[in-house]
């Protein structure tokens, strides 16, 4: 009997007296291979606090129109606002700096300067701009040299020493830059000494917090037209935000028809100033040759 009839006659009386006979076999070319051990993730960064909102300012005027009549002798304008998301802690920590400018429509101005010829004064040369503010004003919570840099003023145009004015090409080419500034000097000079250019280092005041209010005064002497009012805040010499709202100088009454009916009818306007000449000529003669008689 060969050895494999032997095993399976020893497999088969194994199995009849109930005796379990392990088999052996080799693993399997697809037995899967033990799990590897999980990779270690990295520690998530820590949530950075949500950053603040940047601050803004909000302002507007009391009056968007003031009306110029008979009886006009000035006015003021009351510029308010406040700070949007405000981190001052109080009124008078000076937290923040703001400065209101006030600026009138732009017009052209001739500048003369005047010389020594021969003993007398006369004027010796001529300088035109084609536009210089008819009003500038401006206001800050304390001298703008103290919380700003002169290169953010200028850009900005912000104090007397940064208004814009446009030279004339003509008149640019034949003066040199230091006799240009000059000319600006004396424009800026002229405009204060007649009220029309000011200057008011305490003129912005804080009632809270965030809130804040200016008033700039105007003289009778403003030229009637549009107004621009700019709001600029600053902190540590940074320019945060501004704001720009508008004022218009209407005339009103009977001003503003006589100006309409010279501007737009000059002819018949021009015919009517000749016969009141006239006429009043004619009354003051009948009056005083009532008096002689």
């Amino acid at each position: 009997m060969s050895r494999r009839v032997m095993i399976l006659l020893l497999i088969l009386a194994a199995a009849a007296a109930g005796v379990v006979v392990p088999v052996f076999h080799e693993p399997s070319a697809f037995a899967q291979a033990p799990p590897s051990k999980a990779k270690k993730r990295a520690p998530a960064p820590p949530i950075a606090p949500p950053s603040l909102p940047p601050e803004t300012v909000e302002a507007d005027v009391s009056t968007r129109t003031i009306a110029v009549t008979s009886g006009y002798s000035g006015a003021e304008i009351l510029v308010f606002g406040t700070i949007e998301n405000s981190r001052q802690p109080s009124a008078e920590s000076g937290f923040y700096d703001v400065v209101v400018v006030v600026e009138g429509a732009p017009e052209a101005l001739m500048v003369r300067k005047k010389g020594r010829v021969a003993g007398l004064w006369v004027n010796t040369s001529t300088f035109n701009f084609n536009a210089v503010p008819s009003y500038y004003a401006v206001a800050s919570t304390r001298p703008l040299e103290e919380f700003a840099d002169a290169t953010i003023l200028d850009e900005n145009g912000i104090g007397l020493d940064a208004v814009r004015m446009a030279a004339a090409a003509d008149s640019a080419i034949r003066v040199s830059s230091e006799d240009l500034i000059a000319y600006k000097s004396a424009v800026t000079r002229l405009k204060q000494s007649a009220s029309l250019f000011k200057r008011d280092d305490y003129g912005v005041v804080f009632t809270g917090r965030s809130l804040f209010r200016a008033t700039i005064g105007l003289p009778a002497t403003v030229p009637v037209g549009p107004l621009t009012a700019r709001v600029f805040l600053f902190h540590e010499g940074k320019l945060l935000s501004r704001y720009q709202s508008r004022v218009v100088l209407e005339r009103e009454g009977i001003e503003r028809w006589l100006y309409a009916f010279a501007f737009e009818r000059p002819f018949l306007n021009g015919m009517v100033a000749v016969l009141l000449a006239l006429a009043t000529g004619l009354l003051a003669s009948a009056v005083f040759r009532r008096r002689i008689a």
